[in-house]
């Protein structure tokens, strides 16, 4: 199966390196500086598993892509003789603010039959990928890691955590995806193939949010913000308030998983913070759009109030105007 990541980051880089490192066959759609580094020092990933290094990546550029797009459909490319650019599976691992522009770069690699896997957070980038690819292109998916690009372009894993969900929304026991669960298998990350992945991209989204806006409006992890006066109460409207959404939206989260989201909110001592939390302290850019904002604007939509939320949303869309 031919793989394209798109992107080489902390994300896509480590799930990318781990399915190169084991053989698989692995291209890279990466911007030209990312490229050159890369040719130089090959892709690096620092983990308490084992450190991984692809020293010869295979890459490509957008513009090289567009110079090898998939060729017009005909009698050698329905054999599958000639597919020209066209790739198998393309796991998408940007940022979801990159996504535009990943969407026109990786549009030449996107044949008939490729299937789009994408790593992103909330749920905004499957309207915009249903929209431009066809739904049935689009996969659900998820992934667990907690990584971070180094300054020399090395990414290091922070937490022994490497877990990708995915599965085929249109016919879940699809032979398709039964090939893509094949190719991720036994690649130095666990690989799960859900019948639902919508609702596990759910649970995900909800966590973020969560986290993100308790830690990124308190300026502080999980412990510190409980620590505070009335902070736990707080905390638990946060996660009200996402649940609400969730379940107007037709994919509410079991009890099981609703305590389990409790209680990570609520614990008392924990260092926990959010990945939007970290990228703010640095002075990056970070995914309030798409994982406060959505969030928000889904809440209005349905009839369902949001007031913390709204005012987390506020305080990022501050934050982001700063960087400007």
């Amino acid at each position: 199966m031919r793989i394209l990541v798109v992107g080489a980051g902390a994300t896509g880089g480590y799930f990318g390196a781990q399915l190169a490192a084991a053989g698989r066959d692995v291209t890279f759609l990466v911007r030209p500086g990312r490229a050159a580094a890369l040719r130089e020092g090959g892709l690096v990933v620092r983990s308490p598993r084992g450190d991984v290094r692809v020293g010869r990546p295979r890459l490509v550029t957008a513009d090289e892509l567009r110079a090898d797009g998939p060729r017009a459909e005909g009698p050698e490319d329905a054999k599958g003789a000639d597919r020209g650019g066209a790739y198998d599976l393309v796991l998408l691992g940007v940022k979801a603010y990159g996504l535009d522009g990943a969407i026109e770069d990786m549009a030449p690699a996107v044949g008939r039959d490729t299937m789009i896997l994408p790593m992103l957070n909330g749920m905004r980038h499957m309207d915009v990928l249903d929209q431009r690819f066809g739904a049935a292109a689009v996969l659900g998916g998820a992934c667990y890691v907690a990584t971070t690009l180094a300054p020399d372009g090395s990414i290091h894993q922070l937490k022994d955590m490497q877990q990708l969900l995915f599965g085929d929304r249109q016919e879940p026991g699809s032979e398709r995806i039964h090939a893509v669960e094949a190719a991720l298998r036994d690649a130095g990350f666990s690989v799960r193939l859900l019948a639902d992945p919508v609702a596990a991209m759910w649970v995900k989204w909800v966590t973020l949010a969560s986290l993100g806006a308790i830690t990124c409006l308190m300026r502080g992890a999980i412990g510190e913000v409980v620590a505070a006066p009335r902070g736990e109460e707080f905390a638990r409207g946060v996660v009200d308030e996402c649940l609400a959404v969730a379940e107007a939206s037709g994919s509410p989260l079991t009890d099981a998983r609703k305590a389990e989201v409790y209680g990570a909110m609520t614990e008392h001592g924990a260092p926990t913070t959010s990945s939007m939390y970290r990228d703010l302290r640095a002075g990056n850019r970070v995914e309030a759009d798409q994982i406060v904002g959505d969030m928000v604007e889904r809440g209005a939509a349905l009839g369902v109030a949001t007031p913390l939320l709204s005012v987390a949303y506020t305080h990022l869309g501050v934050y982001q105007a700063s960087l400007a």
